[in-house]
């Protein structure tokens, strides 16, 4: 009988024992509260009013073009600091390495240089969450021999930037090629190393889908050889043990998601690039050493007199005519702008083949699209809209942002608006709009065009003292300087 009795317990024990663990919980719970409300991430960078940002000076992270600082990560992170209600600072550094360097010894609020979650740093990082993906690929120059397998590859030596993702990569690539091999620096940047292989001084590197289609803009006769990794997370590195700020950037990306801006924005900066034609690119280098010079002073006049970049002036003359002052289209339109015999009569140009009038001329019609360009379109999308009805008309505008409403489209996104265009050909849909039927499509690609001519344009521009700091690098470059892997 005994046995199947329970044995009773002393309830003053009883009581003293939960005493103490509720004292012990309540202690936990106050200590959390104290700890997220003097010592949170988000406490301490509203406190500070300003949000310290670690990234790279490049033209796939952040950089400054001739109307400001532009750049996937300058426009993500000044939303951000934005939504935090403070100011953000950005502290340069010269290459990945560095920026994680700084992020280890507390520098920084944020890393954002298109930085991949590997296994390696997630055991170093709090990362936030991924908002694209990168794939690895070995690069080499076009009609020069280079690896065309993974296989091939160990006889070959990349030069890649130390402690980045791509060398993490080749050393899991290493055990199952222990022949491969590679050089590392400290001292180069990946775009300055894309530069080398490009001028013949390396043979090939590792690099990344998105950072290799940008740079082809500026490097024509780079080429992506075969890819070497799987699809990969790009993500921004969050500051030591800031949990809390990891919930806030996970429900604000999730937020900007749903809105349909990141994926506007990561197509804005490389989106443009994936379709790359070499021989027009080429072609395109050329006429900026041979025939932009000739024109150069009459874009930046007209763009100073218009309040309009001069280079995006410069871009959609190339677009129009490839800067030849001469050109005529079998329907009339002619000049470096390629304006109507109607436009040109009503922005007052007397003669569409002088260069300057035709230039002031496009300049000055482009300026009447923009202030007509509703206020509704976002900032950044002003001048696509504007560029759009250069080519197809304001009235054809106006027609798909009423369909793109009707289609639960966003009328006022060049991301939205760029799926509408298209239709406007269609018999279904032009049929019952005010202007009817047009080639949407051709406006599109016409806008991503000068947007790409643009860009390849500035960094251009910028090229002489790139060049410069490269040349300087190598005249100082010891070959200790790299580190090679031998083992």
């Amino acid at each position: 009988m005994d046995k199947y009795t329970k044995k009773s317990t002393n309830p003053i024990l009883q009581h003293r024992s939960n005493l103490i663990l509720a004292s012990v919980v309540i202690i936990i719970i106050v200590g959390i509260i104290i700890y997220t409300i003097y010592f949170s991430s988000l406490r301490t960078i509203r406190k500070r009013g300003k949000l310290i940002v670690i990234t790279t000076n490049t033209s796939s992270t952040y950089y400054y073009g001739t109307d400001g600082p532009k750049g996937i990560e300058y426009e993500l992170l000044t939303l951000f600091a934005n939504s935090l209600g403070v100011d953000v600072e950005f502290k340069i550094k010269h290459n990945i390495r560095e920026v994680l360097i700084a992020m280890e010894k507390g520098e920084g609020d944020i890393a954002a240089a298109g930085i991949t979650k590997t296994p390696a740093r997630m055991e170093k990082f709090i990362f936030g969450p991924p908002y694209y993906e990168v794939t690895q690929y070995v690069v080499g120059k076009r009609l020069k021999n280079g690896p065309q397998s993974l296989e091939e590859l160990p006889n070959y030596r990349p030069l890649i930037v130390s402690g980045t993702s791509f060398e993490e990569n080749l050393y899991r690539l290493k055990k199952k090629y222990p022949d491969l091999t590679w050089d590392t620096t400290s001292i180069f940047s990946t775009e300055q190393i894309l530069e080398m292989v490009w001028l013949e001084e390396v043979d090939i590197t590792i690099c990344d889908d998105k950072i290799i289609s940008l740079y082809r803009r500026y490097f024509p006769e780079l080429i992506p050889l075969f890819p070497v990794s799987e699809p990969e997370n790009v993500a921004w590195i969050l500051r030591n043990k800031g949990y809390d700020l990891k919930r806030y950037t996970k429900k604000w990306f999730s937020d900007l998601k749903g809105s349909g801006y990141l994926e506007e924005l990561v197509a804005k900066y490389f989106g443009y690039y994936e379709v790359f034609d070499y021989f027009d690119i080429r072609t395109f280098h050329w006429r900026i050493e041979s025939r932009l010079p000739l024109y150069r002073k009459w874009f930046e006049e007209a763009g100073e007199k218009y309040n309009i970049p001069w280079t995006l002036l410069a871009a959609l003359s190339y677009q129009e005519s490839h800067w030849n002052s001469k050109a005529k289209s079998p329907t009339g339109v002619c000049g470096l702008m390629m304006l109507t015999q109607i436009t040109a009569h009503d922005i007052g140009v007397t003669n569409r083949l002088d260069p300057k009038q035709n230039i002031f001329g496009g300049a000055k019609y482009l300026a009447e699209l923009l202030e007509r360009i509703p206020s509704s379109v976002q900032h950044n999308d002003c001048y696509l809209f504007a560029l759009a009805a250069y080519n197809i008309g304001f009235g054809h505008l106006m027609d798909a942002r009423e369909l793109a409403v009707e289609l639960n489209k966003n009328p006022d996104s060049w991301h939205d608006l760029k799926t509408v265009l298209p239709l406007l050909s269609q018999p279904k849909y032009y049929s019952k709009l005010n202007y009817g039927y047009a080639r949407g499509m051709e406006a599109v690609r016409f806008v991503d065009r000068i947007v790409d001519y643009r860009d390849i344009l500035e960094q251009t521009l910028m090229k002489p003292q790139a060049l410069d700091s490269v040349v300087t690098d190598l005249e100082t470059f010891e070959p200790d300087s790299f580190k090679t892997l031998n083992d």
